[in-house]
């Protein structure tokens, strides 16, 4: 009995060193293409300077690496302590673009500061919904969030949305010589070199990309040693009703899509995500957000790429990805050493992206597989609808373009509308069911003939 109670979960196990920094630099690697898209689309709205839109970056990576040690270590009630990265939410793009050019950044860091306020408060209420979520709901949701992140790998794969040699067979080769290598990695090895299998794809692809000329290091040199991220760097925070209105409905989509990606991660590394875990969990994703604004950066919740990643490797302990954290914060003060980071070319993270990602949709099989169908034939309608609802933006991201401009934030996330169906669906043919245990909810969900 003794011994039983001394032995840690695997989600707090602490690993050596060396193994935290590798693993934790995996998970870094995984998510930087996501973590610097928002703010050079931003950058680019707002008319920023070279200079300026560098600093914005920095400013980005740190507030990552703050929100990530919120989140994983946490503090006092903030911070579910779990193996989840913190990144800004792409929910949020729309709405900032056309702040930045209404009002310029202070406009944004103004509305972001409210939303994150508004959060961190409203973290409790929203916490009591998980009663609504029982397996037949996260089994959805988690499938919906890695089915509609594949397009984001093969995008990647292809060497990314934009790029004139989009498709091009050297972009697609690269992409899966790492994912052959992953796999073979994964086939061949067991222990410490399995579980670092993505970062040591991501080195095989890097080192084969070189040669087509897909590497260019050449920013390195002029990026520089040092970058310290003050607050309030572009102006003090301007408020507008309108402009806070619209980031507080970014939010709310953003603790949806974060209660799934929190309860997905729960069952990867089995723990038990409750509603005070939840609230935690929802509270450090509304500290995130308010210092973004004032740090010159932007909305922040669980990055999904990741999620996969843990999945993925199997590697359950929250502190590697504090340790991501800490990396992500070195990387915001060090400019050239993120300009290193960021060098790494996108196909390569296309190879890997399909892995996690499609690693995200089989967790949410396996979910589903703990649901009775048979006995309660209504649950294959939840799971159909669901994910055909919240699969519309990622198959035909115009079909809402006719809806209220103000419904946009919405209709254009389809892990929001999946997740909204779900949970209605099963709360017209199951009811509510529950009382916020999750396993209560497991068993209720195998019995609700």
């Amino acid at each position: 009995m003794a011994t039983t109670k001394n032995v840690v979960a695997p989600v707090d196990e602490m690993l050596p060193a060396p193994k935290l920094f590798l693993f934790g630099l995996q998970h870094v690697l995984a998510m930087y293409a996501g973590a610097v898209a928002v703010p050079l689309i931003i950058a680019a709205a707002a008319g920023l300077t070279q200079a300026q839109t560098a600093f914005l970056i920095n400013a980005d990576l740190f507030t990552c690496g703050i929100a990530t040690l919120l989140q994983t270590l946490g503090i006092w009630k903030i911070g579910i302590k779990i193996p989840v990265i913190q990144g800004v939410t792409f929910a949020a793009v729309t709405p900032m673009v056309i702040m930045a050019k209404s009002g310029g950044m202070p406009l944004i860091f103004g509305s972001v500061i409210v939303a994150g306020l508004f959060t961190f408060l409203a973290a409790p209420y929203f916490s009591k919904l998980i009663r609504f979520f029982p397996p037949i709901v996260t089994g959805s949701i988690i499938t919906i969030i890695g089915v509609s992140l594949l397009p984001v790998g093969v995008n990647w794969a292809a060497g990314g949305v934009g790029n004139k040699n989009f498709g091009s067979l050297t972009f697609i080769a690269v992409a899966a010589i790492v994912l052959l290598a992953i796999l073979l990695i994964n086939k061949l090895f067991t222990g410490f070199i399995s579980h670092i299998a993505v970062l040591l794809g991501l080195i095989v692809g890097l080192v084969v990309a070189i040669p087509f000329g897909l590497v260019d290091f050449s920013g390195v040199a002029s990026a520089p040693w040092i970058g310290i991220d003050t607050p309030f760097f572009f102006g003090f925070p301007t408020f507008d009703i309108g402009s806070i209105i619209a980031m507080i409905l970014v939010m709310l989509v953003v603790m949806v899509e974060s209660t799934g990606d929190f309860l997905a991660i729960g069952e990867m590394v089995g723990k038990k995500i409750g509603e005070k875990d939840l609230t935690a969990g929802l509270r450090a994703d509304g500290l995130a957000t308010m210092l973004g604004g004032i740090f010159n950066a932007f909305p922040y919740t669980a990055f999904a790429q990741n999620v996969g990643l843990v999945g993925l490797t199997g590697v359950k302990s929250r502190f590697v990805v504090a340790t991501s954290g800490l990396i992500l914060v070195v990387l915001g003060l060090f400019p050239k050493m993120a300009t290193i980071i960021a060098s790494l070319p996108v196909p390569v993270l296309g190879g890997a992206g399909i892995a996690m990602f499609g690693i995200v949709a089989a967790s949410g099989i396996k979910t589903l597989a703990k649901v009775d169908f048979e006995k309660n034939v209504n649950n294959i309608f939840i799971v159909a609808i669901s994910i055909g609802i919240g699969l519309i933006p990622v198959v035909v991201p115009t079909f809402f373009q006719h809806f209220p401009s103000w419904s946009q934030t919405i209709m254009h996330s389809g892990i929001t509308l999946g997740s909204i169906t779900a949970i209605v669906l099963n709360a017209f043919f199951n009811g509510s069911k529950g009382a916020g245990d999750i396993d209560e909810l497991k068993e209720n969900a195998g019995m609700n003939a």
